[in-house]
């Protein structure tokens, strides 16, 4: 049975790394949450960077997206156990994520760099390599086997100050699969990267959850998140905003209607005009610093804020302020809608 295990791995691409994979943590609880939040908030102080978040990841590819400030970092390092909840609690398979044992089920790729820089790049994953524990037979081995995996086998005996943004990504991710780890973290893993060399690292993803892993991918490269998952968390002001697949959270929006701010030198035109569109529920004239503006109520907002552009344009309108007023709706149109999400 094991041998077919091994047999199975092989063929799809990636070597296998833990032969004891079956010692590990919770690893005897198949269909558990691999990942669990359960009403974890953080203070930052006087600052509430993440606010009663609940979450649960048993598999697959996990897309995360928000604009900056969020609280996807802080969402990340509790996660990987960088951080330990204020309130509420974050555990991996049963195991609270600051407990070492949770750590070894999780590899963690970080956005910012903390190389060696005189080091060459197997030199580098080495270390980590012996830092887990490994004798030096079994880290060499591990080290070539990753290193093969992100495609960086031929490449990493040159120092890593002379690599290119794209380099030092596979690196990172390089170190995180050295443990075999049942979930990785992975924070912009493809920024810098080449077209080719992203296509590359979107199919070892794959690979990879194929294999059974969960991947939770923090990411403003939208397109490409979106061709890897059609599973994604959306925050917004330290909260999920939404979290489930694409259609999903755009039947959310087609069912619940929105709030809009929108701020017109010719408010009562517009509002004439918005009245006549069919995902208009109504609109209210509101008085503002700079004269009246128009809070608009609407269904559809795929296809509602086209509308209003077009409006805005035929009554050459000098736009001042044009917002949802529901943050978790604010962070679901920035993505929908095609934007980065950031602010």
């Amino acid at each position: 049975m094991r041998s077919a295990e091994l047999k199975t791995r092989r063929a799809a691409g990636v070597s296998p790394l833990l032969p004891d994979e079956a010692g590990k943590p919770g690893a005897d609880a198949p269909g558990s949450p691999l990942l669990l939040f359960e009403q974890a908030s953080k203070w930052y102080g006087s600052v509430l960077a993440l606010n009663q978040v609940t979450l649960e990841l048993t598999g697959g590819i996990t897309g995360l997206v928000g604009a900056n400030g969020a609280g996807k970092s802080t969402l990340l390092r509790l996660a990987t156990g960088q951080l330990r909840p204020t309130l509420g609690r974050v555990s991996i398979r049963g195991t609270d994520a600051w407990d070492w044992r949770a750590r070894r089920l999780v590899g963690y790729c970080p956005d910012a760099d903390a190389f060696y820089e005189d080091m060459t790049g197997r030199g580098f994953v080495l270390v980590m390599a012996r830092l887990c524990g490994y004798d030096r037979r079994e880290a060499r081995r591990r080290t070539e086997a990753v290193l093969t995996l992100v495609g960086m086998a031929d490449r990493a005996d040159r120092r890593i100050a002379g690599y290119s943004k794209g380099m030092r990504q596979r690196i990172k991710l390089a170190q995180a699969l050295l443990h075999d780890p049942a979930l990785l973290v992975l924070d912009e893993p493809l920024s810098g990267i080449d077209p080719i060399g992203r296509q590359e690292l979107l199919d070892l993803f794959q690979r990879l959850a194929a294999q059974g892993k969960c991947l939770l991918i923090s990411s403003h490269e939208l397109e490409a998140l979106e061709k890897l998952t059609n599973h994604v968390v959306i925050m917004a002001r330290g909260r999920v905003a939404a979290v489930g697949t694409l259609p999903q959270i755009r039947e959310l929006l087609d069912d619940h209607p929105v709030s809009v701010r929108i701020d017109v030198d010719v408010a009562r035109e517009v509002a004439r005009r918005l009245l006549d569109l069919p995902d208009v529920l109504g609109v209210e004239v509101v008085a503002g610093a700079d004269g009246p503006g128009l809070v608009v109520k609407a269904r559809n907002p795929k296809r509602f804020f086209p509308a209003v552009g077009r409006v805005l344009i035929e009554e050459h309108a000098e736009v001042r302020r044009l917002e949802p007023l529901d943050e978790s709706a604010h962070a679901i149109l920035g993505y929908l809608l095609g934007g980065s999400g950031r602010t």
